[in-house]
């Protein structure tokens, strides 16, 4: 592994720093900003993003469950929001580093929790790595999300979606229904510009409903709050679609 530094995110650098994903993408500048702005506001809250000091999407962004924005019960556990290892810099040691040093936050924790797939999905992190590193699975919510978690006391409770989150549905039963939060710098574009085009080159109704707050999102309909995506009130993906991969997942 190269003997890059690890470096956290606050609201006095964050100006000054990129933040990974989107860095080179012009048509996100909007939602990367806004992305900016929603960690500005949760590092209130105990967030922390630590980044690879290099220009790529090496990064690790946690926080204490009771703090996150994610529906599940995990008491005094520290919650993986997003994780991602690319490119160049995988297979290097440099994702083993960054759940290192959320586990050196967590060490007074009960434990670390994070959400997976039973397959490998698009914008999810692999469950093959968490196992690798002592993960455990204990939950389940349909059709595929999977809780995963690692004790770090003999007596931690076991963390379970809430069961809010386990109908994959929505009360919208007619055409589409998108969620997003700034959580991600591509969601402002993809879901405002790119989905709402789609939709209506398709002649297709579309409700977009943003998550503003935590306790929304601490309360979806499936363990993913950055970005879902409904079809007659049953949930469908959490990719995040484009032209060209709307009609792989959206059957008509």
């Amino acid at each position: 592994m190269e003997n890059h530094q690890i470096k956290k995110l606050t609201s006095e650098n964050i100006a000054n720093e990129h933040i990974c994903c989107a860095m080179s993408d012009k048509k996100c500048v909007p939602g990367y900003n806004a992305k900016k702005d929603w960690l500005k506001e949760n590092f209130k809250d105990g967030y922390v993003f630590k980044k690879l000091d290099v220009r790529g999407k090496v990064f690790i962004e946690y926080v204490p469950a009771e703090k996150g924005w994610l529906p599940i019960i995990a008491p005094n556990y520290m919650l993986i929001n997003c994780f991602w290892v690319s490119g160049k810099y995988k297979k290097q040691g440099h994702a083993k580093a960054l759940l290192k040093e959320c586990e050196t936050d967590a060490k007074k924790m009960n434990g670390i929790v994070a959400v997976s797939s039973s397959k490998k999905q698009p914008f999810m992190s692999d469950k093959k790595f968490f196992q690798k590193q002592g993960f455990e699975l204990c939950d389940t919510a349909e059709p595929y999300f999977e809780l995963w978690y690692k004790p770090l006391k003999k007596d931690a409770p076991v963390p379970k979606f809430k069961n809010v989150a386990k109908t994959a549905s929505c009360d919208n039963k007619d055409g589409l229904t998108i969620y997003y939060t700034n959580a991600c710098p591509f969601t402002d574009y993809y879901v405002n510009t790119e989905l709402i085009r789609v939709a209506k080159d398709k002649k297709m109704k579309i409700k977009i409903i943003k998550l503003e707050t935590k306790e929304q999102a601490q309360n979806h309909a499936v363990p993913h709050t950055i970005y879902s995506v409904f079809y007659n009130g049953k949930f469908v993906t959490q990719h995040i679609l484009n032209e060209k991969s709307f009609d792989k997942f959206i059957k008509v």
